[in-house]
């Protein structure tokens, strides 16, 4: 039962990590949802925007001019929320390598192996919880501006709604969150 047990987190915690290191490094986290024909795409995302032209699919993206520059609170919190919770789940992930039954790495001393399993699934938790803040801390943000146009009958032409970055880094913190309880609760 233990085996199978690690072999699931494990799964899931490479799925995970995978999913928010993509959520991190894409550009798609806020998309445009006009109702009205459109002939362009555009995304916004952490470190720059995209605009695909729908009729002949040539895309051009403009990179944010510093990382260091003037940007909204938006897209610097969730740039540090974000790459902490990809270096906890890397580094989770690592460490639950290490203390999976099937490695001979420590095999003469289970105890050690089992609590390294645990430390995974603390520092996996951690690192689900901050991508989830990011995730939904920048869903949240899009949604307040959109709310405050729409209150005031502002109609800017464009609005956006959630991009698929955005629900790929919600969603590889929640596999995360599910792993981490797997290897604290159910193996420990």
């Amino acid at each position: 039962m233990s085996t199978t047990l690690q072999m699931t987190a494990f799964g899931l915690t490479l799925l995970s990590t995978l999913f928010l290191l993509l959520a991190t490094c894409t550009d798609c986290w806020m998309v445009n949802a006009d109702d009205s024909l459109e002939v362009s795409h555009k995304c916004r995302g952490l470190w720059r925007e995209c605009v695909t032209n729908m009729q002949d699919g040539v895309r051009t993206c403009d990179q944010y001019d510093s990382i260091l520059a003037d940007h909204s609170v938006k897209i610097v919190v969730t740039r540090i929320l974000m790459i902490t919770a990809d270096l906890l789940a890397g580094l989770a992930l690592a460490t639950l390598v290490l203390g999976l039954d099937c490695i001979k790495f420590l095999k003469e001393d289970p105890c050690v192996k089992l609590k390294m399993c645990y430390g995974a699934g603390v520092i996996l938790s951690i690192g689900s919880i901050l991508g989830l803040v990011g995730s939904v801390w920048y869903a949240v943000d899009v949604y307040m501006e959109r709310a405050m146009l729409v209150s005031h009958n502002i109609f800017l032409g464009v609005h956006y709604d959630f991009g698929w970055s955005c629900w790929l880094g919600m969603a590889g913190s929640t596999g995360c969150l599910v792993a981490s309880v797997l290897l604290t609760c159910c193996l420990y």
